[in-house]
């Protein structure tokens, strides 16, 4: 189909075209799920966790954890407007014409399944007034209730009004959205969704288990009810320009890309493959953009076939540098919207398309099984008892293979990019190292001119200490962005763990607690990502030692060795084992994936306690090390540096495997006044020493003066315990 046809089919972007528009999908208003459940994939993480709540404790500043009840707000009315006017705006949605639902699940991704996400499809935010990153909200005739997890309950606990019951999920007795959904709605009511807005995997999973109390889950296609009442105050879509990663970053062109590519469509036996995830489309075609914040990434599909290859994008953001580098890789563009009618070309062509149902939208998956389904009737009709001959794919027989066969011609199967984009090359890993020392400096800076401000009691704000990092990060060679929203946090703001500050009322850093940051930057060759935990005054022996338990647990997983095909859970009791031995724990992965110039946050593979993650740690992925401890309203102590996963050289090779281990890529003091020296082992305070050696050897060429003086000052070894 002609480019100028399909966009006459498909006039208006789900996203980019009116703010309250959607495209009218043809055939299709709301109806239920008809697909079988897919297979859960090792690389999704949607596996519950029931441990228990870690036990509050008071702290040193004579700060005491109090129940939730007691701190919940009256009324905050969310951001944008009163809660109960927006719940009363979208209940009264439910009953119009061609909806007909009881209940509507909101979740905070995009149509990419993006963890971070451009403002205008902040819906959830905007109707519940939580903010963080994770979070679904379920709204039925005369309930709301919010579910989020153990690193945001504090803070949706300020943030919600007093019409939202918030869901601590992970917390034992608490009900998935669907279990809920089930115990609080009467036998028999639909619960609506936007397709676009849940992958296939979970769109499948929901439709089971509301299944069981007689519920019906649809697809509400021609609009999403929160649009519907967000209206002009809806943030106009991101329009900034896509530039060209240079290869000398990148280390491999995009042709090599997309032959990689096109040999895993041929080993699979499929036509042609459609990429929604952000990121991989960046990494593929070796380009990068800013539509969502921290995130060098920009809104498009890419499908590709055998011989082909489309980027579905708003074309006002190609520039003629990107248009050059794209066709000489044989890149073809197509509008963003047109993406539907290429789904309903590529059906009416018989193709058979590989798609990751972790990731790919129920809205493309079921369009283009439907369409596919009414092409086999026609073909049923036509020919009985001869369907689909020499084209039906075969389901794998292999209980843990990646893959499944739906229907006619789709292969679900995890996306081929996402390890290859994981396993970072040569000039990749180059980038990040020197992106890290770059960064180091910065942060060596920052830290003299943060202490040197509190002992002259210059009364910063948590908001200022952010912003002016960013003033340092910004001097350095190649610095892009921010790699997420700083977390600025001291005293009891530091146990919200993704805390945000606000200028208007966060607080002081002070002398009289711990201060935590978690930042990193996003640069032309690299990522970076780092935590560390201060204190500025006098810590209590409490705090120290809840930091040396931490402290033990970064050094324990540093200092890994490990066989080949070792899954990154498996890995997590290392961090966590010092801190268990007091009763301590805290309620995140210790490691997740990196991009290289890419997103902060990258899978498959992570370091965690959600076990049913069984991707391996592989050689040439990044992942982060970061232990915690989180007083509620008290304190918060993260340590946080980034990893490069390795071979190691053993002096056995039993099995005849390999065995890995990290490089370390950050290098930023860990302050020693918050080390119970008592409580080290001669090996931990001998790797202490050296990693600060390392420190000072690799950053102080890169700073001069006052931060130098403050980096030697704090690259002193400690003591060295009798063995």
């Amino acid at each position: 189909m002609e480019a100028a046809t399909i966009a006459a089919t498909y006039p208006v972007s789900p996203f980019f075209g009116s703010p309250h528009s959607r495209p009218h999908v043809r055939g299709f208003r709301c109806f239920g799920l008809s697909i079988p459940l897919s297979r859960l994939f090792a690389a999704s993480m949607k596996y519950r966790d029931h441990r228990r709540q870690v036990a509050t404790r008071s702290s040193g500043e004579r700060i005491t954890a109090k129940p939730s009840s007691e701190l919940r707000r009256k009324n905050t009315g969310g951001i944008g407007g009163s809660e109960d006017e927006k719940l009363r705006s979208l209940r009264a949605l439910f009953s119009r014409p061609g909806i007909g639902i009881d209940a509507y699940i909101i979740p905070s991704q995009d149509a990419h399944q993006s963890e971070f996400i451009a403002e205008c499809f902040m819906r959830r935010t905007y109707l519940t007034g939580f903010d963080g990153s994770a979070g679904t909200a379920v709204v039925t005739k005369d309930k709301a209730a919010l579910w989020t997890d153990g690193r945001y309950f504090l803070q949706a606990e300020k943030q919600l009004g007093r019409d939202w019951i918030l869901m601590r999920s992970g917390n034992i007795g608490v009900p998935t959205t669907t279990e809920w959904l089930n115990e609080v709605l009467p036998s028999g009511c639909k619960i609506g969704v936007d397709p676009f807005l849940f992958s296939y995997d979970t769109a499948e999973e929901m439709k089971a288990a509301v299944s069981k109390n007689n519920h019906e889950l649809v697809f509400v296609y021609d609009c999403n009810l929160v649009d519907e009442i967000w209206r002009e105050s809806r943030p106009k879509p991101p329009f900034k320009p896509i530039r060209v990663h240079d290869i000398k970053y990148a280390g491999v062109d995009v042709s090599s890309k997309l032959s990689t590519l096109r040999s895993e469509l041929i080993e699979a036996s499929c036509t042609a493959t459609v990429i929604s995830m952000l990121d991989e489309v960046a990494w593929l075609l070796n380009l990068r953009g800013s539509d969502v914040p921290h995130s060098p990434v920009f809104y498009s599909y890419l499908v590709v076939s055998y011989t082909s290859a489309t980027l579905f994008v708003d074309a006002n953001k190609v520039t003629e540098e990107v248009l050059v580098h794209l066709s000489k890789a044989g890149v073809q563009l197509r509008p963003y919207e047109a993406i539907l009618s290429e789904i309903e070309s590529l059906s009416d062509q018989g193709a058979k398309l590989m798609l990751d149902p972790s990731t790919i939208n129920a809205a493309i998956v079921n369009l283009f099984n439907s369409t596919s389904n009414r092409h086999l009737h026609r073909s049923e009709n036509k020919v009985k008892g001869n369907i689909g001959r020499g084209t039906h794919l075969e389901s794998t027989t292999q209980k843990d293979a990646p893959v499944q066969v739906n229907g006619h011609n789709t292969l679900f199967k995890i996306s081929p990019i996402s390890i290859s984009k994981a396993l970072k090359n040569e000039a990749e890993i180059k980038g990040m190292r020197n992106a890290h020392l770059r960064d180091a400096a910065a942060l060596a800076e920052f830290w003299d001119w943060l202490e040197d401000g509190v002992h002259k009691n210059m009364n910063l704000t948590e908001a200022e200490v952010a912003q002016k990092l960013l003033e340092f990060r910004r001097k350095q060679f190649g610095f892009i962005d921010t790699s997420f929203e700083t977390i600025s946090g001291y005293g009891a703001n530091g146990a919200i763990i993704h805390y945000r500050s606000n200028p208007d009322s966060c607080s002081i850093v002070g002398d009289k607690n711990l201060f935590l940051l978690d930042s990193g930057g996003q640069y032309v060759d690299g990522t970076t990502d780092i935590t560390r935990t201060v204190h500025f005054g006098d810590p209590t022996a409490r705090q120290k030692e809840c930091f040396t338990r931490v402290l033990q647990g970064h050094i324990t997983l540093d200092q890994a060795i490990f066989p080949e095909r070792t899954p990154g859970f498996v890995l997590d009791v290392l961090a966590r084992s010092s801190l268990w031995k007091i009763g301590l724990d805290y309620r995140h992965g210790t490691g997740h994936g990196v991009g290289a110039a890419l997103n902060v946050h990258e899978g498959p593979q992570s370091i965690s306690f959600r076990y049913g993650n069984m991707i391996a740690l592989q050689m040439g992925m990044i992942v982060s090390n970061e232990p915690g401890y989180y007083e509620d309203h008290s304190f918060g102590i993260r340590i946080e540096n980034l990893l490069h996963v390795k071979e190691e050289r053993v002096p056995n090779n039993f099995g005849g495997i390999r065995y890995l281990g990290f490089e370390r890529l950050t290098f930023v003091p860990i302050q020693s006044k918050l080390v119970d020296c008592s409580l080290l082992s001669f090996a931990e305070t001998k790797w202490y020493n050296e990693y600060h050696s390392e420190v000072w050897e690799k950053v102080s060429p890169l700073v001069e003066g006052a931060a130098q003086e403050w980096l030697w000052k704090n690259t002193r070894p400690l003591p060295l315990p009798q063995q």
